[in-house]
């Protein structure tokens, strides 16, 4: 079996003005530190709108395509912005996690990693936010359900930020279960413990500024592998966010690269545990480029050896 990485050009046209962190040249240093390792390359398809509109209702779709400008970019908040590729972009990277789980549902590959951008974490039902357009991971979680007839999927997301649009998307889904670790407090201001969801299906693990790999590895091997353990998934998604390196310019959680490789192996661990090695991950944060590719080749490095 393979690890496949799942990518398309068109997210190189999701273009943000100048100085913004969440630049083209993200795609380039990930998709160069990958380009020695033996994966399967996939064209991400653009997603349906069926499988957006499991998440987002029609008028938050039609908001997005009709905010698309036809040339310069347009804000939807001070973070935010669209540029005339935009659209298609936030298209591919839903679509990239969707086909990851078709392939992997599928026995074609072991596992998958859509390398891909706009990220997805931040927006919530009715509003993009924090450089998110569409709930990727949500969505292909709701179509693993629906589409192939799962009856659990586990999310676990490391980004250095709350994946708050994910959690307002899954809360109410007692099939799902959403796990976070993040740097508290820190954008988007979400993520307290004490926030649960509809059906005690929310874990949220707030670590504070300088919190470093021990605080990172105890919280994850205390608190949220023992409950991926418990819920026993069928298919385990990871929002795959960079940010919390020491390196990275946005937060301060302080993780090193290992950190990352380590979390990887202990997901994986559950995978093959629970459901047969299946892992879908996609890229969230990191915007500090050097950090960015080594940490996504340590990520890839693991799902391709597990996967073999």
């Amino acid at each position: 079996m393979v690890t496949a990485l799942i990518t398309h050009a068109d997210c190189y046209d999701h273009v943000t003005p100048p100085g913004h962190p969440e630049q083209v040249a993200r795609l380039d240093a990930v998709l160069g530190a990958l380009v020695e390792m033996d994966l399967r390359r996939v064209n991400a398809p653009l997603v349906a709108d069926d499988d957006l509109l499991r998440v987002h209702p029609q008028g938050h779709i039609n908001s997005i395509r009709n905010a698309a400008p036809r040339e310069g970019w347009r804000s939807l908040d001070a973070d935010t912005h669209m540029s005339v590729g935009t659209l298609a972009a936030a298209y591919r990277a839903a679509g990239a996690v969707v086909r990851g789980v078709d392939l992997v549902l599928g026995g074609e590959v072991a596992n998958a990693f859509a390398v891909v951008r706009p990220p997805g974490h931040h927006a919530e039902r009715e509003t993009a936010m924090g450089f998110c357009f569409f709930g990727s991971v949500a969505v292909a979680a709701k179509h693993a359900l629906d589409h192939h007839g799962l009856k659990r999927v586990a999310i676990v997301d490391f980004d250095v930020h709350h994946g708050n649009g994910t959690q307002d998307l899954v809360e109410d889904d007692a099939r799902i279960l959403f796990c976070s670790t993040h740097q508290s407090p820190l954008y988007p201001g979400t993520g307290a413990a004490h926030e649960v969801g509809g059906h005690d299906n929310v874990l949220n693990v707030p670590l504070p500024d300088g919190a470093g790999s021990k605080a990172f590895r105890d919280a994850m091997e205390r608190v949220i592998l023992p409950r991926v353990d418990a819920f026993a998934p069928e298919l385990l998604l990871i929002s795959a966010g960079f940010d919390a390196h020491q390196d990275d310019p946005l937060a301060g959680m302080m993780l090193k690269t290992d950190d990352f490789a380590w979390i990887t192996g202990r997901l994986c661990d559950l995978a093959d545990k629970h459901c047969a090695g299946r892992v879908v991950s996609s890229l969230e944060g990191g915007y500090d480029l050097e950090a960015l590719a080594e940490s996504a080749a340590a990520h890839v490095a693991v799902l391709e050896e597990r996967g073999r």
